[in-house]
């Protein structure tokens, strides 16, 4: 009587003393219950299964703010531009349905309004509740220079030769840094919208880097809109976002300065077939006409001086031997022909207007297959890797893969 009472003063004080723990109180596990197949006979006679459980959608989380699903927010980017502490609209519409991050960013260089009204439009028409993933728009990026109409920073400098810049660098890649930090680096992948430069004109036209299989699926999203295979130059955005791992490319529209409406429709129209494509949108899907790839492309050039008038339209195939336009001299009231080298279709082309020698007045692309293109590129980085292996055991520069790498006059 006496042990059994001690006994149970001692379970007692063991309960109060000792936190209780799960393997004092062993549970038999229940055995797994197997998951019924469907009632074919049910099937057949159209009843329909249990639907599954929806998906859930998290809040999206952006510059220390949170969207919900099915709404869209107006966030704002600060930037230091000029001494004065400024900021640029960014745009997030969070779908209700699970989904890729898609950006698309303009206005990087600001006399290049084309872009920012895509953008602009593309965002205004979407409804959160019935997209899925994300957009986020950002239809101004250089701030300062759309509002003094240019194409520059203040400081001179080219913001798409910045990225994905530095926090300590200079203004322009401060404001690259916080760009890529606070935007890029939210996203699945990024657009980023331009025009041709110092009054040239570019047909609707993607640059992308062909060699990447995640950017050529992009880029095929876009329906029948022309593809123009370039790596990029250091400092891109697209660059700098390929190279850390968001799929990007350029999408040129037009000239800079000036608002043409047709090209932004095209545009507006590409958009919307990707957002399709990437199983965003309910929408109509891009063009199913063969989309266009030149791999070889190159700047005809003015051989002299004058007013250049242009003899050809954007978009038009051209014959080797071509008159493509001729630069007329005042002075002497000569003029000089402008002739094409190649067999190919005019991608962009200067406006008509006073050159010097030398000045970049046709852009044209040789026309080639999607296969034959992925298929060239291929070819030369495997011959580039071969002749690095002998030479500097085995690095390879971007520089030396391709022969589109620079697209220069027309400059991204």
């Amino acid at each position: 009587m006496i042990a059994a009472c001690r006994g149970a003063w001692l379970l007692v004080a063991l309960l109060f003393v000792s936190p209780l723990r799960s393997q004092d109180f062993p549970l038999e596990l229940r055995v797994p219950v197997a998951v019924s197949p469907p009632n074919l006979v049910e099937l057949d006679q159209g009843v329909e299964p249990a639907p599954a459980a929806a998906e859930l959608v998290v809040p999206f989380s952006l510059l220390g703010r949170f969207v919900l699903p099915g709404t869209r927010m107006v966030l704002d980017l600060p930037f230091a531009g000029g001494g004065n502490d400024a900021s640029t609209p960014v745009t997030v519409i969070h779908g209700a349905r699970p989904g890729p991050v898609l950006c698309l960013a303009a206005g990087i260089h600001g006399d290049e309004i084309n872009g920012i009204e895509i953008v602009r439009r593309v965002a205004n028409a979407l409804q959160a509740e019935q997209i899925a993933g994300t957009v986020v728009a950002v239809p101004v990026v250089n701030l300062s220079g759309f509002q003094r109409g240019t194409r520059y920073l203040p400081d001179r400098r080219d913001l798409n030769r910045s990225f994905p810049g530095s926090r300590y660098g200079s203004m322009a890649s401060r404001i690259a840094h916080v760009f890529f930090d606070g935007i890029a680096r939210h996203c699945d992948a990024l657009i980023d919208f331009h025009t041709g430069s110092f009054d040239r004109s570019n047909l609707p036209q993607v640059r992308a880097d062909l060699r990447l299989p995640a950017v050529l699926q992009l880029a095929r999203g876009l329906g029948a809109t022309v593809v123009l295979h370039s790596p990029g130059s250091k400092g891109m955005l697209r660059l700098a976002a390929t190279a850390a791992g968001i799929p990007a490319l350029t999408f040129e529209v037009g000239a800079p300065a000036r608002l043409q409406v047709s090209e932004i429709e095209v545009a507006v129209a590409a958009i919307n077939g990707l957002l399709h494509h990437l199983g965003m949108s309910q929408g109509s899907p891009s063009d199913e006409a063969t989309q266009p790839i030149f791999y070889d492309s190159q700047w005809v050039r003015a051989n002299a001086g004058g007013l250049l008038i242009g003899e050809v339209a954007l978009g038009q195939r051209v014959q080797k031997g071509q008159r493509l336009g001729r630069v007329i001299d005042p002075i002497h009231n000569t003029e000089r022909v402008i002739m094409s080298p190649v067999f190919g279709r005019v991608l962009g082309m200067a406006q008509n207007q006073q050159v010097l020698p030398g000045f970049a007045a046709f852009h044209l692309g040789e026309e080639t297959s999607e296969q034959h293109a992925v298929e060239e590129a291929a070819a030369e980085i495997s011959d580039a890797a071969e002749d690095a292996s002998e030479e500097d055991g085995g690095r390879v520069g971007t520089e030396t893969l391709d022969r589109s790498a620079q697209i220069d006059e027309d400059v991204e």
